[in-house]
């Protein structure tokens, strides 16, 4: 059946995923139109970055069985999360799953297309460079610290209170 909570965990991953393939998409046109990084703020940058491995660029995937074995893992890591979606306990719960079954439905479409995936808000301040990334990282870091948060606290505030 499909609930309300439901409807909207679906509904945030397929805005998340728009977002960040819009977002990706308007950033190669740029660059490949001959655009250069964009200076934002002093401390905030837009430019264009191919990452071949996973999170902050650990375990790169440069050969044609790399890029296989990140697309099978990231696909059954996708319909866990769609799963954990469909059996949300609550709407918070929902909400946590459809950011991150979106976000990485964003970086599954870029490592099925480019063999990597689009990174371009980069972050820097005296001269280090945080970790390049987008908006799908985003909707994926949101929702795993909105679903951390929600099962130590708001969770076991629940039990307390049934006891």
């Amino acid at each position: 059946m499909f609930t309300k909570n439901r409807a909207l965990g679906f509904l945030i991953a397929i805005i998340t995923l728009v977002s960040d393939l819009w977002s990706k998409h308007s950033v190669i046109s740029w660059f490949y139109k001959g655009g250069d990084a964009i200076e934002v703020t002093s401390f905030f940058n837009i430019i264009l970055a191919f990452n071949r491995g996973v999170s902050f660029g650990m375990f790169h995937a440069d050969s044609p069985y790399g890029v296989y074995a990140l697309l099978t893992v990231a696909i059954v890591l996708s319909a866990l999360v769609g799963n954990w979606l469909w059996h949300a306990e609550n709407r918070l719960q929902s909400l946590c799953f459809g950011m991150i079954l979106g976000g990485a439905l964003g970086n599954l479409y870029d490592r099925a297309s480019y063999g990597a995936v689009i990174d371009f808000l980069d972050f820097h301040t005296l001269g280090y460079h945080w970790y390049t990334f987008n908006i799908a990282d985003c909707g994926i870091v949101i929702g795993a610290v909105l679903l951390l948060i929600d099962l130590v606290f708001l969770t076991k505030k629940e039990e307390t209170s049934n006891d």
